[in-house]
């Protein structure tokens, strides 16, 4: 495996080197790539972001295994991630030397088809104050409203598979931000049943300590009482372990975690870890511990993803590894339904079968993680088994969080289609003509056309 970690056991400063889809050629490893498989790439990074740096070049890459290595799946662009016809689309206008502005054009029109914005994301997610959409928050589920400051909206390294691919892109149109945090402010004031507040990008630790502190220090007075939980969605712990230990600002960052916790609220780090690979580099096991010794808590979550993770010896050891590390394994999703789902995705009995084959293997304290899970429009839909009831097939499902609480842990019952992937490929089981929430849903749906 020509995997490097000399820096990292020499204790050497890392210099943070990213190439993008403008530099890609330049990647050192990628001389052995034929003309056509670069061609290949800079196809699918015209349409899908790419972002990868020098660590994870060097220091999670198996070179030997490209392209089945899992972190280079990962990372880098592969054809499949585009419908042949789109590929074929953008390759020609490429290759004919097309003006700019004509592809940036076709290039949205096949964005616009790749479901930028799933689960109602713009509409019934975005709250409004005093008559106003805040549109860089989302507030779907009572307890926890989601808030994506501008200046955290760009990644260390971008995932090919990740949903939030519409903030990268270069279009402002497709984008979710908020420049302001006093309308935020104003708005959590209001809403006393929100007792979590989730910042997310993007990856927030791109961010400066300094401006990130803005956003969080006003949350720690007591008007906020109410505000027990302070969550920050990150991948850092991969893509760049080094924020949290060797930036010119990372002791900033972790007095500012101190901060947080001797407030009396709880600090999460919602970190992302796709494959136990993640967790070998000795970076990222001292900036869990620096993170740690906060008082923060590390939680893990990551969807099942063809191509890296649909195995569960995989999964089973990514949890055993992460116990062992103190971080507490939280989620397996499913692949959502946007972006290069087509690459990723799998029939959701598959991933059924990948996560209970795994949490059988790994004790009490692995079985923290919940799944497999849908985050789609009426709520995040768990698949609690596959079982034949009354003589039919089907798959056992619950909301974990849902846009009415009530429908929170009402067990309901699908068809056990093979093919299904994700929730509006299922039916009913038992002959039923809709699911318990469906009347309810699009009555949600119609009042926000009419409100809207």
């Amino acid at each position: 495996m020509q995997i490097n970690h000399e820096n990292i056991h020499r204790g050497e400063p890392v210099p943070f080197k990213v190439y993008t889809q403008n530099n890609l050629t330049k990647i050192a490893q990628l001389k052995h790539f034929n003309s056509e498989q670069l061609f290949d790439m800079q196809v699918v990074a015209t349409v899908l972001p790419f972002r990868v740096n020098q660590h994870i070049i060097d220091s999670l890459i198996d070179w030997d295994n490209v392209p089945d290595d899992p972190m280079f799946q990962l990372t880098f662009p592969q054809r499949d991630m585009l419908e042949p016809e789109h590929f074929e689309q953008v390759a020609e206008l490429i290759k004919s030397g097309a003006d700019k502005q004509k592809l940036k054009s076709v290039v949205r029109e096949i964005h616009m088809q790749l479901n930028p914005h799933p689960a109602e994301q713009l509409t019934l997610n975005v709250p409004r104050h005093d008559g106003v959409r805040i549109s860089g928050v989302q507030h779907k589920y009572r307890e926890t409203v989601v808030f994506f400051p501008s200046q955290g909206q760009v990644c260390h390294s971008f995932c090919t598979f990740c949903f939030r691919w519409p903030q990268f892109v270069n279009d402002s149109e497709l984008r979710i931000a908020l420049t302001e945090g006093k309308l935020l402010r104003s708005y959590l004031h209001d809403q006393k049943e929100v007792t979590d507040l989730l910042i997310t990008g993007g990856d927030p630790m791109v961010m400066k300590t300094s401006k990130l502190a803005k956003h969080i220090e006003p949350i720690l007075g007591s008007e906020f009482d109410h505000i027990q939980n302070i969550r920050i969605g990150t991948k850092a712990l991969t893509y760049w372990p080094y924020r949290f230990t060797r930036d010119s600002d990372s002791d900033d960052l972790l007095r500012l975690f101190e901060r947080v916790v001797k407030s009396g609220k709880h600090l999460a780090l919602m970190a992302h870890f796709t494959h136990f690979r993640e967790l070998e580099p000795d970076a990222t096991v001292d900036a869990i511990k620096k993170i740690q010794s906060t008082g923060a808590v590390i939680r893990s979550q990551s969807p099942v993803l063809n191509h890296i993770n649909d195995d569960p010896a995989v999964w089973a050891r990514l949890w055993r590894e992460q116990v062992n590390l103190g971080v507490v394994p939280y989620y397996m999703f499913v692949e959502r339904d946007t972006g290069a789902r087509r690459y990723f995705e799998l029939p959701l009995i598959r991933t059924w079968e990948i996560y209970q084959n795994a949490i059988q293997q790994v004790s009490g304290l692995g079985r923290t993680a919940r799944g497999p899970s849908m985050s789609a429009g009426p709520g995040k839909v768990e698949i609690q088994g596959v079982s034949r009831v009354n003589g039919e097939e089907c798959f056992i499902l619950r909301f974990i969080q849902g846009r009415n609480p009530d429908w929170v842990d009402r067990p309901f019952f699908a068809s056990c289609d093979p093919g299904a992937k994700w929730l509006d490929h299922l039916k009913p089981a038992f002959g039923e003509n809709k699911f318990f929430y469906e009347d309810e849903y699009e009555q949600m749906l119609e009042k926000h056309l009419v409100g809207f």
